[in-house]
């Protein structure tokens, strides 16, 4: 089965992915913090046991001390994991779909960190996934509830629906033309939070950023949404505008193409390099100016091309120097 993100879904344009994820936890056992082993393997073995016989999803269950450090890794630059989940793997298990568009971390910050990823801009029904498969484990298990504060979450920035909504953003415009700061400051009015592809405290590579709901208090999950929902509409409009003004210049246009050139005769990639140069050819995909290469080959390039999915494709932990060379040949074969 193919993964999720080969493949393009609305205003694919702009927008990558969609993701929403919510923080459950069980009411009969401490957070995770204050776990032992047992309590944890207990709290996954119940969780996995709820979901395994009563959602849609196909899903499979991974100890994580069960993987490699690269494999952990890589799981993380897919946005399948945090980085600390896999930094830390004792005690913690994922459940995973076979095209990787639901994954749960079990006794990460929280007991269940159940996530939904789905292509371009569909929060409606990346949500209705997940709500399904809430329910499915509210109906075997007794969540930790309050009837004034909603969700209790060991985190208290996540109390009340307990729920992060995300869009991933292609923006080369208005991160060239300087106009993020004042967009940032902006919907962070509105509730809203605009950073790099890597969540807090990551630097936008690729020109991809992540705009998603701050509030989970005195707000319902359907609110949250419509908000994002309209946020990342009006970013697209701009960007959109801004794009067309942009490629009027010839320079951008070389640009474009001499960045194709490049992945397509290089010998040695960076993954930086090639994050920068993937964004130009992107930008020309999908403004229709390279009609040789789609998107959603671009974007399995993209999640393929990172430094720990290498390693594990591999199975060696191999230099910066190799990585760069195998990234090369890959994306010559890919778009040559």
């Amino acid at each position: 089965m193919s993964k999720w993100y080969i493949s393009s879904g609305d205003k694919c344009e702009v927008v990558v992915s969609t993701r929403v994820r919510l923080a459950r936890n069980l009411e009969e056992y401490p957070f995770p913090a204050k776990l032992n082993a047992e309590g944890k393997a207990q709290v996954n073995a119940l969780v996995r046991d709820a979901l395994l016989g009563g959602c849609e999803e196909d899903l499979s269950y991974i100890e994580m001390e069960s993987l490699s450090r690269a494999q952990a890794i890589s799981l993380a630059e897919r946005h399948l994991i945090s980085p600390e989940f896999a930094s830390a793997p004792k005690g913690r298990a994922l459940m995973l779909s076979e095209d990787e568009s639901v994954s749960i971390m079990l006794c990460e910050e929280d007991h269940i960190r159940l996530q939904v990823m789905e292509s371009g801009l569909a929060l409606d029904s990346a949500y209705k996934r997940a709500d399904n498969l809430d329910n499915a484990v509210a109906q075997k298990l007794q969540l930790a509830f309050d009837e004034r504060i909603g969700f209790l979450t060991q985190c208290p920035t996540n109390l009340g629906t307990a729920m992060r909504a995300s869009v991933m953003l292609h923006l080369p415009g208005l991160s060239k033309s300087g106009q993020i700061t004042k967009i940032a400051a902006t919907v962070s009015k509105l509730g809203l939070i605009i950073r790099g592809a890597y969540g807090e405290g990551s630097s936008p590579i690729g020109d991809l950023y992540q705009l998603s709901n701050q509030v989970t208090l005195g707000i319902s999950e359907e609110t949250a949404l419509s908000n994002l929902k309209a946020i990342a509409q009006q970013l697209v409009a701009q960007e959109l505008n801004v794009r067309e003004q942009m490629l009027k210049s010839p320079a951008w246009e070389d640009k474009i193409f001499r960045a194709l050139g490049t992945l397509q005769n290089a010998r040695l990639l960076s993954c930086d390099e090639f994050m920068q140069l993937s964004s130009l050819v992107r930008l020309g995909i999908a403004q229709g100016l390279l009609k040789d290469v789609s998107l959603e080959s671009l974007s399995e390039l993209m999640a393929d091309m990172q430094p720990a999915t290498i390693n594990a494709r591999e199975n060696q932990n191999l230099t910066a120097a190799e990585r760069d060379e195998l990234r090369a040949k890959a994306v010559r074969e890919a778009l040559s």
